[in-house]
């Protein structure tokens, strides 16, 4: 198999948060470093810096998403959108992705794993995020 590209390393991703959230949900012991390795065929760095960064920023990215979700919080959404939603503002914030890429790549997955009004939800919540950003860097 030849390079996995960066869309598909998301999805990695997003699988690999989803499985943490449901191993705290349950309070189940897990290594991070186990949980990536076995999801992942062969070692790569862009996912292990996500995932650790998502971990790492857990705490602020939960804050942003919930300043800027509607009258709603990121842990009342499915562990798939949480996923989704954590992995789009860590590379929002803590990344030199460029936005649009990532806004596209969060709506992408969120096509695939999340129902309509969730994906309404996530693109809403990261379009709030990202003109923040912007407004910030002006």
């Amino acid at each position: 198999m030849g390079q996995a590209t960066r869309s598909e390393l998301r999805k990695t991703i997003m699988t690999i948060l989803y499985q943490i959230a449901v191993y705290q949900n349950n309070k189940i012991q897990y290594k991070l470093d186990e949980v990536i390795t076995d999801a992942l065929e062969i070692d790569n760095e862009f996912v292990k810096d996500c995932v650790y960064g998502v971990m790492t920023h857990q705490d602020e990215i939960d804050e942003i998403a919930n300043n800027n979700l509607n009258k709603w919080t990121i842990t009342r959404l499915g562990f798939t959108d949480q996923a989704i939603l954590r992995l789009a503002i860590y590379e929002l914030i803590y990344t030199d992705t460029p936005d649009v890429v990532v806004i596209n790549e969060a709506i992408e997955l969120a096509k695939l794993y999340s129902d309509d009004d969730v994906r309404k939800m996530i693109n809403g919540t990261l379009d709030k995020i990202y003109h923040d950003k912007v407004d910030h860097e002006q």
